[in-house]
């Protein structure tokens, strides 16, 4: 083949699934940018209900994320490709494991951006060359809706859990794009699946939907663990058990899992060391351990003290008195959101008595409200009756 001689049509379809599966993508598929008109009406009314939470980013450039000619006018295809991320072992198992950490599992291993970008890369630029036309490249860094248009692709549909459902890969199904300026032939949308099955939403610890196929985020353990800043509101904590970062339970139930194959790329391949961490580990990070153990996997952006607070809450659920020192020690942590969870874990495992003994050396004089908020919870006092610094 003359390398300078531009692809169309079939031809160049070919070349880029074969050059994708080399790459390690699992499937592709391609999608007209205009293929989900009701994506604006959808994403504005999620917005306006709240539901999205603290995600503020969500917010900006809504009108790119819910149209790909508003992010970029020359776009004229958009090809999605999914990457297999399936797990070895089935992640629920581990939730009765109450002295281990459950971090989701597509967070035990090595960043999914980072891996798919140089790949999505390599593609995009073989899809350029062959095809005169540029192409632009994305992986969840951009205002880009992937499941809708990976649906409207064929790649598979959102389930009522909101996750993209393969019926060859499950739910695990890492998602990249590329919007090309070349017109590739589209595929057939991808019909819903789910029929009267509702295990994804009855599963839910904290009933974060409030109806099929829709998420309300603020309830929902992979965001609260994930992307909210501030303490865990206290109807939550119970619910979270174990899980440190994420929550794969409602993935983990879809029964398209039966058809799921653990992925082909090595890079992402899980860690050993992060399936099951053990809880007395975890809560002895300072930053410079916390960013050796976590270093080029997605728990790194959460930050230790957001992940401490997790860990802490998982400490305060095991029932195990022998953890209590973690707790312990952690009341005199620099960061007020450690500190709070470290009071809540105490009360958890310990009962106001002992906390009692541990505000007398650890709590006067507190300056973080929230803390302080914490210790009177802990204590069982009314507020305005723990000493103020």
């Amino acid at each position: 083949m003359n390398p300078r001689r531009v692809l169309d049509g079939s031809d160049l379809r070919r070349l880029i699934e074969v050059r994708a599966r080399a790459l390690g993508f699992d499937i592709l598929r391609v999608a007209r940018p205009d293929s989900a008109p009701e994506l604006p009406d959808r994403l504005a009314a999620w917005l306006d209900s709240g539901a999205h939470g603290e995600m503020v980013w969500m917010e900006e450039r809504a009108g790119a994320r819910a149209e790909p000619a508003g992010l970029w006018p020359e776009v004229r295809s958009v090809v999605m490709l999914g990457m297999s991320y399936a797990p070895e072992r089935n992640p629920l198992d581990l939730l009765a494991r109450r002295d281990r950490g459950a971090i989701a599992a597509y967070a035990q291993r090595r960043d999914y951006h980072e891996v798919m970008k140089g790949k999505l890369k390599e593609l995009g630029g073989l899809l350029s060359a062959k095809s005169g036309r540029p192409v632009k490249v994305f992986v969840d860094t951009a205002p880009v809706m992937e499941k809708p248009l990976a649906q409207a692709a064929g790649l598979g549909w959102q389930g009522k859990h909101t996750v993209l459902i393969s019926r060859e890969f499950g739910n695990w199904l890492l998602l990249g794009a590329l919007y090309s300026a070349a017109d590739l032939e589209p595929d057939a949308p991808e019909a819903e699946h789910c029929g009267t099955c509702r295990r994804c939403l009855d599963i839910c610890p904290t009933a974060a939907f409030p109806a099929p196929f829709r998420l309300d985020a603020r309830r929902c353990l992979s965001y609260l663990t994930i992307e909210h800043a501030g303490p865990i509101p206290v109807e939550f904590r119970v619910p979270m058990g174990n899980r440190v970062f994420g929550c794969d339970d409602c993935l983990a139930i879809c029964p398209w899992n039966k058809f799921a194959e653990t992925s082909r790329e090595g890079r992402l391949a899980a860690r050993n060391d992060l399936e099951a961490p053990a809880l007395h580990d975890l809560a002895r990070l300072d930053e410079a351990a916390f960013r050796r153990l976590f270093a080029n996997t997605p728990v790194k952006r959460t930050g230790r003290d957001r992940f401490l607070r997790n860990v802490l809450i998982a400490i305060g659920n095991s029932g195990d008195p022998a953890l209590s020192d973690e707790a312990v020690r952690c009341l005199d942590d620099p960061a007020p959101i450690v500190r709070g969870m470290a009071v809540w874990a105490c009360g958890r495992l310990l009962g106001s008595e002992a906390c009692a003994e541990l505000f007398a050396r650890s709590g006067t004089g507190e300056p973080d409200a929230h803390v302080r908020a914490e210790w009177r919870a802990a204590l069982a006092m009314p507020d305005g009756e723990i000493p103020l610094p």
